[in-house]
């Protein structure tokens, strides 16, 4: 009863049409966006507690600034008007590509931090380089710091099967099993729904965010074949960690009922060197937040592409706005190249992906697929000066379901960083050749179509 995509709808209808009952009961349980009344209520006095806040930061005036390029211009516009809060400057972000840097980065950090730890994770899972993360919280907890943990239900089930709960548990270590999937919920709550943000908060100043789970590589999935997963993520400093300080304190009351006091203090020697310092915003998404605010903002940023558009996603099931968006980028005369990894974890989305493949090449796009394991980075370059990276993958689930969140950077010396990854995962890929991708077998056209069908369930 509520107007949605067309595609949207008629493929639940399909697939009443096919399994009857069983279809209902599925439309019932993962078609409809909503959750439970007490999440619900929560939010708004989420809401209430945050817009007052926003109003105290807004006073720090020196940290704002309306001075963007003219790739980034009508992005921040869009988080200045829908999120009221403009690009914020002063910003140290450093781009790490290894997951082993990133790691043991963030264990120094813990080793550091004094007064709170707080974390998001859709992954956590134990071994390798991830029980040393687990051990750095558990000293930090036995010194004095506050920490905090929400982890996804369905993506850290071996988390919570192992011994590692109880253990940072009994350190004092508040660890909250988000969007827990419990079968008697499935018509209160859409069970597919998912705690998908990956980010880290140390003394409310320094900050972790990107597309890597809280994993060690060489212990993830390694009997499924598609190789080691490749990952990126941020290190910041500086006071756009406010705003991921609101997204963990919002996500704590829905999913607890708590709250946690949001403040903001200044930092005249970060704030004031313009030197090494990015402009940035930080935008989250999901069920309770600002309606259609991911699909808004990566169809604006496409739009604004002028040279150059670099897209990486290991999940390309687009909206048919972001494919026509994207084609058009290429057909306007922009360069625009998509890099997905050539063998997926997800048999259903690998094959559904390709069913875009071929109006995407007729449009002058090009498509690499990445040969040295599982790309699972996320981003978005345009024209080498516009960075977007965070937790969305390029389908339906990061667009309109799943709690996710995305840094914005508007700076040129960091772009270019994330351009030479770029250009390296580009480098191990190989570009799909229109002639012979047109040539294709026609079991493999049908099976893509197949799977295209229920593409916007996927």
């Amino acid at each position: 009863m509520r107007r949605q995509e067309v595609n949207l709808s008629m493929a639940w209808l399909l697939a009443i049409y096919v399994l009857p009952v069983l279809g209902i009961i599925t439309y019932l349980s993962f078609g409809e966006l909503y959750l439970e009344r007490i999440r619900i209520k929560r939010t708004r006095s989420t809401w209430i507690h945050t817009n007052d806040f926003l109003k105290k930061l807004k006073k720090h005036g020196e940290i704002f600034t309306t001075a963007h390029s003219n790739a980034a211009h009508s992005l921040f516009q869009l988080c200045s008007e829908r999120q009221g809060i403009p690009g914020i400057k002063g910003n140290n972000i450093q781009l790490i590509s290894d997951a082993n840097d990133a790691i043991k980065s963030l264990i120094n950090d813990i080793k550091i931090a004094r007064h709170n730890i707080k974390m998001i994770f859709y992954i956590w899972h134990p071994g390798g380089l991830a029980d040393e993360v687990a051990e750095s919280l558990i000293k930090a907890s036995y010194r004095g710091v506050k920490c905090r943990l929400i982890l996804d239900s369905a993506g850290s089930i071996s988390f919570f099967h192992s011994h590692w709960a109880k253990k940072m548990r009994n350190a004092g270590i508040e660890v909250i099993e988000a969007l827990k999937i419990n079968i008697l919920q499935c018509f209160l709550r859409r069970m597919d729904l998912r705690q998908h943000r990956k980010l880290v908060l140390i003394d409310n100043y320094t900050a972790y965010t990107g597309s890597m789970n809280l994993v060690d590589p060489c212990f993830f999935k390694q009997h499924i074949g598609v190789g080691k997963w490749i990952d990126l993520m941020v290190r910041i400093e500086g006071p756009v960690s406010a705003l991921i300080s609101i997204i963990f304190n919002s996500d704590w009351e829905i999913e607890t009922g708590n709250r946690i006091s949001s403040f903001y203090k200044t930092n005249k020697k970060t704030t004031l060197n313009e030197k090494n310092s990015c402009i940035a915003h930080v935008v989250a998404s999901g069920p309770v937040f600002p309606k259609d605010m991911m699909h808004q903002l990566l169809l604006t940023a496409v739009y604004s592409a002028r040279e150059h558009l670099i897209m990486t996603t290991p999940y390309f099931i687009p909206s048919e706005d972001l494919l026509r968006a994207i084609c058009t980028a290429a057909l306007r005369g922009v360069n625009v190249a998509i890099v997905l990894p050539l063998y997926n974890d997800s048999i259903l989305v690998s094959w559904a992906s390709r069913a875009f493949f071929s109006e995407l090449l007729e449009a002058g796009v090009n498509i690499y697929q990445f040969e040295g394991g599982l790309l699972h980075t996320k981003s978005v370059l345009v024209d080498k000066q516009l960075t977007l990276l965070g937790t969305f993958n390029l389908d339906m689930r990061s667009i309109w379901l799943n709690f996710e969140i995305t840094l914005i950077v508007d700076d040129y010396s960091f772009s270019k960083n994330v351009s030479c990854l770029q250009d390296k995962y580009i480098a191990n890929s190989r570009l799909i050749d229109k002639q012979i991708w047109s040539k294709r077998a026609f079991w493999k056209k049908f099976l893509e179509m197949m799977f295209y069908l229920f593409s916007p369930l996927l």
